[in-house]
């Protein structure tokens, strides 16, 4: 699914009043710094995966999840679906196609650190709106804390003490929390968050476990078995 002319102007605008954005990242790589790096997928996409930002290779490329972190995800998918690991990058890319991708905002931070909470309320109408309008699925695995804890931006208190007690049990990795997400006029639906740890290499405490954890869920929300 292709972002809409109308939703990717008001992605520009917003971004061209957003400082921050690494803008010598994208003049390396020859990428339009106010472009929205968004993946998307079939409206009818069973899963959503929901993660932070994008990173040097997302820029690099125009695509989201592809970088360290990113290719972990989609070697799992191809894992779990054909039982074996992508032949190449293009494979890898292709079994995501059957996944709705989104980040909390789809710019490059500078330094890869997190955008702040003002950005990521900026942005977070607009990504919400996807969520609800251009994705009929239920089922959103985030990816790291930072990706869990948008679902409580301008929420009230006890929604966001219950995300909060969520996230402090320690078998957070393998449980889910049904979630209603609603739009400023009070229209939306119930998702169910399944959250598991950021994939990045840096991410030491959880990196080498990642593939388990994202195959359980998987097996849990995907049935499918291993094509061919």
């Amino acid at each position: 699914m292709a972002l809409d002319q109308a939703l990717r102007q008001r992605f520009r605008q917003l971004a061209g009043a957003t400082e921050g954005i690494d803008r010598a990242v994208y003049a390396q790589h020859g990428r339009d710094p106010l472009e929205p790096i968004i993946g998307l997928g079939a409206a009818d996409a069973p899963i959503a995966f929901f993660g932070r930002d994008p990173g040097r290779e997302e820029v690099r490329h125009g695509e989201p999840f592809v970088g360290a972190g990113g290719q972990l995800v989609r070697r799992a998918l191809h894992r779990h679906r054909y039982g074996s690991e992508p032949a190449d990058f293009a494979a890898a890319l292709a079994v995501g196609r059957r996944f709705f991708w989104l980040n909390t905002v789809p710019y490059k931070p500078l330094g890869n650190r997190a955008w702040s909470m003002a950005v990521k309320r900026r942005f977070q109408p607009l990504v919400r709106e996807l969520l609800l309008a251009h994705w009929r699925g239920r089922e959103v695995i985030t990816l790291g804390r930072e990706a869990f804890f948008w679902f409580g931006i301008d929420q009230p208190r006890e929604v966001r003490q219950r995300l909060e007690a969520f996230w402090a049990d320690d078998s957070r990795f393998a449980r889910s929390l049904a979630f209603r997400l609603e739009d400023a006029q009070g229209n939306g639906r119930e998702l169910v968050l399944h959250p598991l740890p950021h994939p990045s290499p840096r991410n030491l405490a959880w990196y080498r476990r990642f593939a388990e954890l994202l195959e359980a869920r998987l097996a849990a929300l995907d049935g499918a078995p291993p094509a061919g």
